[in-house]
């Protein structure tokens, strides 16, 4: 029962944190470090990604309209909407830069990155990153304000700000593609939906890499404890991209960057104090 609550609180963690741009790996890590799962090191290292599934059905779910280019009609054929493949495929072009450089190196930057010192330091660069953007882009308006306005090379830019997170955790995936975009023009609503649609190959990938290397054989308690953080995770985040997607219609984004200076700072300290491990 105790693996159980914790893995709620993990879930509630991971749902609020992946799509707000502060970084749900670097909470994770955090978190892991006052509230220890009773596990093996591998089933945490998989449990730490996989958890992440939950939060992107809650996209799949709730764009479903948007993502899904087949649409039944009359009870006739399928039509293909040809604006919905094309958006597809300059998901998968800014897949790429994080897809390649992650299955060459992902193990090399766990060990050097995945420590509470470099989690704070990308949050605070980050942190930084989001209000100088902001107040950069204030009073300008958006050059793309819709998805259809993404080209291949805007896409590719914002894979290139996805690789950024690859690498260092507590960047934050969702951080790093929407002050991407934002750099280059793209309007805020724009910039968070394409990053959630960016997350959906990203994290089904990275989880099916970790779930292969882990295996298939769960003991009872760790089958729980995934299925639960998953759930947890699911549901929170429905309520989470709702608020984010409604509070960006009328503020800008840096309340997360002064949020995640903050946290990094407090980070920092606590590693300092020997309170979390560095």
């Amino acid at each position: 029962m105790i693996e159980i609550l914790k893995a709620i609180l993990f879930g509630i963690v991971e749902g609020i944190t992946e799509w707000l741009p502060v970084s749900s790996t670097g909470h994770m890590i955090i978190l892991d470090e006052f509230i220890k799962l009773d596990c093996t090191p591998e089933f945490l290292e998989m449990f730490l990604v996989v958890i992440q599934l939950g939060a992107i059905f809650a996209v799949v779910i709730l764009f479903w309209d948007k993502i899904f280019p087949f649409q039944f009609r009359d009870q006739s054929k399928p039509v293909i909407e040809q604006d919905k493949i094309m958006l597809w495929l300059k998901i998968v072009v800014a897949c790429i830069p994080a897809a390649v450089v992650g299955l060459l190196f992902d193990e090399v930057f766990e060990e050097l990155f995945y420590h509470a010192i470099p989690v704070a330091v990308a949050l605070i660069v980050f942190g930084v990153a989001f209000i100088v953007v902001e107040r950069r882009n204030k009073g300008k308006k958006a050059r793309v304000k819709t998805l259809k306005g993404i080209t291949f090379p805007v896409a590719l830019i914002i894979g290139f700000f996805q690789l950024i997170a690859a690498i260092f955790p507590g960047t934050s995936r969702s951080g790093a593609t929407i002050v991407g975009a934002l750099l280059i023009g793209v309007s805020r609503s724009v910039a968070a939906e394409f990053t959630f649609f960016l997350a959906i190959p990203v994290m089904f990938g990275a989880s099916l890499l970790k779930i292969v290397k882990f295996g298939f054989h769960f003991t009872q308690v760790e089958a729980g404890v995934l299925i639960i953080g998953m759930l947890v995770a699911f549901v929170v985040s429905i309520f989470v991209i709702k608020f984010l997607m409604d509070y960006i219609k009328k503020h800008d984004f840096q309340i997360f960057g002064w949020y995640r200076i903050v946290l990094g700072i407090l980070v920092i300290v606590l590693g300092l104090c020997n309170v979390i491990t560095v």
